[in-house]
């Protein structure tokens, strides 16, 4: 019976691998016209790139309180663009502050001032094991330059996935291709729950060693850039700059009073607070 079973199953997996590869599964298929868009998002069952044809990005002078962030990452941008060394990036902290409206604001300020193609490619963290097939695409198109971002990156325990960005990150013989560079958001430094590194090296034999391996894809981004709460000034003023960007009356007062339904202040809280403003003035933002 175990042979049997055994010999069934042998079966299925050839079924599924047969299945997989006649739906492309281990091919990658290049976008129709790169014109159509610098915005693109991957989509793993089609295996192949969408392009965003709507822009939502915010002006880069629009967000208060990340000066030192914005001019950071601006910079490493930029030399990127201009074919020069440039190092992977890795913003990390508060849920809220800014941290992928900031790279999607860069990438909108440097596309449209750009001598060559910049494109904004946005891969999914569960997606992560399709990168090969993704930089097969981006490879072969030398003359465009690619920030592959991924939003909100994070790994929990038996999550392997993220073994296939450790290797692009490594630059290993199939790492990142030149004209790719690689940004990523999280709310967590080392992009695992602290618990969970605490426990490893508890119960480890070689304590330094347990969670070596994934808590080190952190240090492969060789820019970090933190963001944090911020303070209710700090508040206000992103409240205040979003009125005046869009020609909006607000109070002080009622901002204030939004922050404290939310149980926080943050750039997103305050852009919530506009939306809501421009929504009862009869405008649209965005």
């Amino acid at each position: 019976m175990e042979q049997y079973i055994a010999q069934l199953m042998g079966q299925l997996d050839r079924i599924a691998d047969a299945l997989e590869s006649a739906h492309g599964k281990n091919t990658a298929y290049f976008p129709d016209d790169w014109g159509n868009s610098t915005l693109w998002v991957w989509q793993s069952h089609r295996m192949t790139l969408k392009p965003v044809l709507q822009n939502s990005a915010l002006p880069l002078d629009l967000l208060v309180g990340l000066d030192h962030q914005a001019k950071t990452l601006l910079e490493n941008t930029e030399q990127f663009a201009k074919g020069f060394a440039a190092n992977n990036a890795l913003l990390w902290g508060a849920r809220g502050t800014g941290k992928s409206s900031l790279v999607k604001a860069i990438h909108n300020k440097l596309d449209d001032d750009a001598n060559a193609p910049l494109h904004l490619v946005e891969i999914y963290r569960e997606d992560l094991p399709d990168l090969p097939f993704l930089l097969e695409i981006m490879r072969q198109e030398s003359g465009i330059r690619f920030i592959l971002f991924c939003d909100d990156l994070s790994f929990d325990e038996n999550d392997s996935s993220y073994k296939s960005l450790k290797a692009v990150l490594e630059g290993g013989v199939e790492g990142r291709p030149d004209n790719v560079i690689i940004y990523a958001t999280s709310n967590r430094r080392h992009l695992l729950p602290r618990n969970m590194i605490e426990n490893e090296r508890s119960t480890a034999i070689h304590k330094s060693e347990s969670v070596e391996e994934k808590v080190s894809l952190s240090d492969r981004f060789g820019l970090w850039l933190g963001f944090y709460n911020i303070d209710q000034d700090t508040y206000l003023n992103m409240v205040r700059g979003y009125a005046n960007h869009y020609e909006l009356e607000i109070n002080d007062k009622e901002a204030l009073e939004w922050a404290v339904t939310r149980g926080n202040r943050s750039g997103r809280v305050a852009w919530q607070f506009i939306t809501h403003i421009a929504g009862q003035q009869g405008k649209k933002v965005g």
